[in-house]
């Protein structure tokens, strides 16, 4: 049975439901500033502009606001970013909101970078201009994640108009590079973010997502030996040629075969998440139509669980496993035997997961519930980064409006309703979580 809501929590749902114009427009105006995410060298967007935005809100409500552009992060050596990321006209955003003292304090989480928006004729409206139909509000980043950024702020927005004395401290924090590294929320870990518990504001359809899978990323390259295609090539070891392609056969055939076995195997099983998957997705090979390709690179990505982590928080388990039997099926050809694959790890971004039984999320699907949004339990196939949040010390579960069927999507949604319920759950979870003086 949901705990009845107190006069002031009723008081507190009330203002949110008539600030629905407000919240309208502050989702327009982060969706208007394009953060669509990036490679490595691409020039900043509108970051730091979105950012400000931002910062200036939370600093009016009374909040110490923290921007800061990171150091780079990364580079050779370097497992989660093997490519150093750099940070400039790209800023992280921490914003405390300070309680009485006392209470438990609670991160909220989000990044604002959204994927690019091609083919961008195929949208029905401009994705950097918010439009509302049938009470959905379309436009790139709304529902990934502008959407939930806006309802939290929506939230202490609320809770500061009404004066609710907080116990424990309130931190924003809004990232960057989440869709392309999660770069954005490790910086702010580095920079002291951490609380005692923390929601991050992921298109969750008002689900509690408690687990994500991480993701490996191995490229593999044959060797062959080039030739001319059109002319008869005599044994290998008397100097002919070998088609690194169709020795590319033999990787593939392997990759297939994990992945299967993947599918049933005990230890990659889990409550809330898919097992464990090798997806080969980019191939590379041969350089003239006339002449034997003399190498083939695959890239493939391989998400796995939170139970394979091992002792430093990394998946080298499953990339040892990988690795030892790939190499073991290609050593069963001569040829390969002789010239072994060539390997290439790029980038170990960790699972995260909390226990489903965490108060904080007993407490946020209890609000839920008690607006009449029952949600459950859940995980979230790919990654996020309240991965990074919980590996750091700060165990945090995502919540937010939308789901995951716009997701990268063209004509991307998130329904107003969700926007405004998401909103007000948020801020009576933040009054249960934190405490209210008497």
């Amino acid at each position: 049975m949901a705990t009845p809501r107190s006069a002031l929590e009723d008081k507190v749902v009330a203002t949110i439901r008539e600030g629905r114009d407000e919240l309208v427009e502050l989702v327009a105006a982060l969706v208007a500033c394009d953060t669509t995410a990036r490679e490595n060298g691409d020039p900043a967007r509108d970051e730091e502009k979105l950012q400000r935005l931002l910062a200036e809100r939370l600093t009016a409500l009374g909040a110490e606001t923290d921007l800061w552009e990171p150091d780079p992060l990364g580079g050779a050596g370097n497992r989660r970013f093997p490519g150093e990321l750099g940070f400039a006209g790209r800023p992280q955003l921490a914003a405390w909101v300070r309680g009485r003292g006392g209470g438990r304090s609670l991160l909220l989480n989000g990044h604002i970078d959204a994927v690019d928006v091609e083919p961008r004729t195929e949208w029905a409206s401009d994705p950097f201009s918010l439009v509302e139909r049938d009470g959905k509000l379309y436009g790139r980043g709304v529902n990934d994640m502008k959407g939930g950024l806006a309802a939290y702020l929506t939230a202490l927005e609320a809770l500061r108009r009404l004066e609710v004395p907080l116990l424990g401290d309130v931190c924003y924090c809004s990232v960057t590079d989440e869709e392309s590294s999660g770069a954005g929320g490790f910086a702010a870990v580095q920079h002291g973010v951490a609380c005692d518990a923390g929601l991050c504001g992921e298109p969750t359809g008002l689900n509690a997502w408690v687990a994500c899978r991480g993701s490996l990323t191995p490229h593999i390259t044959v060797r062959g030996r080039a030739g001319h295609a059109e002319m008869p090539q005599p044994h290998w070891r008397a100097g002919g040629a070998v088609n690194a392609i169709q020795k590319m056969q033999i990787v593939l055939e392997e990759i297939r075969r994990i992945g299967d076995e993947w599918l049933t195997r005990p230890d990659q099983q889990h409550s809330v998440l898919s097992p464990g998957t090798f997806v080969p997705t980019v191939i590379k090979g041969g350089s003239w139509e006339v002449t034997y390709p003399a190498e083939c690179e695959v890239v493939s990505e391989i998400m796995y669980l939170p139970q394979h982590l091992d002792a430093d928080g990394t998946g080298r388990t499953i990339e040892r496993e990988v690795q030892e039997r790939i190499d073991r099926a290609a050593a069963a050809d001569p040829w390969l035997a002789e010239h072994p694959l060539e390997w290439f790890w790029d980038g170990d971004v960790p699972p995260g997961e909390i226990p489903a039984d965490h108060p904080l999320v007993g407490l946020v699907l209890e609000a839920a519930a008690g607006l009449g949004r029952p949600g459950r339990c859940d995980g979230f196939d790919s990654w996020h980064d309240a991965a990074t949040f919980s590996q750091a010390g700060t165990p945090t579960l995502s919540f937010g409006p939308g789901g995951a069927d716009s997701i990268h999507a063209v004509n991307e949604y998130t329904p107003v309703q969700d926007l405004l319920d998401v909103a007000a759950i948020i801020a009576l979870t933040t009054m249960r979580w934190c405490g209210v003086a008497d």
